[in-house]
């Protein structure tokens, strides 16, 4: 009988510590006005798309990270494997490599465009992202900056890998063959295929960066950051 009541007592003294705990957390988000929220983000935002630019900015930002480093295009992906057999290994790997150092060439390019976004971004943005999914960063850089930095990417990009004597090549067969459906509208121009790379890598590292702030506010050293993020655990 004394075993019972020892048991319910502890149940109930554990639903009792439990409720105060989503009590204090509820007291502590809505403490937070919405200027602190929104300020919140935008710090976290800036913080993580320059520190996803001074990783991807850099040799091997993109070859040297299996999460973002650029393979080749489906088409020639496959067709690599008839070239390295007919000795053309070298210049298989020659491109794989130019496609990278053009996505770390032109990432350091979107850096205003990158900050602007967030400096100017709404306090609905903010709220939408604050309790929005794993992908809310993302898509919000991806609406506000793909069009613009992609038209910023293309040209270098461009200069870079136009070295290569394959991507020009490339460019000519898979063209064809987009024709007549064999290969992606998308994958058929070498340029265009390692700029969407690009941001595609760009704003995956832009994501990881805001959620390592989300996990440890306080390790920022930012009083704001702090008071938001802090407030959600």
């Amino acid at each position: 009988m004394q075993r019972r009541q020892f048991t319910q007592s502890t149940a109930a003294l554990g639903l009792l510590i439990l409720a105060a705990h989503q009590q204090a957390r509820a007291l502590s988000l809505g403490d937070l006005t919405e200027a602190d929220a929104s300020k919140g983000i935008k710090v976290a935002l800036e913080k993580g798309a320059l520190a996803a630019v001074a990783l991807l900015g850099k040799t091997d930002g993109f070859l040297g990270n299996p999460k973002v480093r650029i393979p080749l295009p489906g088409f020639l992906e496959d067709a690599s494997k008839l070239l390295k057999l007919t000795g053309q290994g070298k210049r298989v790997d020659e491109l794989v490599t130019s496609m990278n150092r053009a996505a770390e060439a032109a990432v350091p390019m979107g850096r205003d465009l990158l900050v602007n976004a967030v400096k100017s971004m709404s306090v609905s943005d903010a709220k939408n992202i604050l309790g929005g999914g794993d992908n809310s960063v993302t898509q919000f850089f991806a609406d506000k900056t793909r069009l613009p930095l992609g038209e910023k990417f293309l040209p270098i990009v461009t200069r870079a890998t136009e070295k290569v004597g394959l991507a020009n090549q490339y460019n000519k067969v898979a063209g064809k063959a987009a024709g007549i459906g064999l290969v992606k509208a998308e994958d058929a121009n070498i340029q265009k295929y390692v700029t969407g790379k690009s941001l595609d890598g760009l704003y995956t590292i832009i994501g990881e960066e805001e959620r390592k702030i989300r996990q440890d506010p306080v390790g920022t050293g930012s009083a704001i950051l702090k008071k938001v993020f802090g407030a959600m655990k």
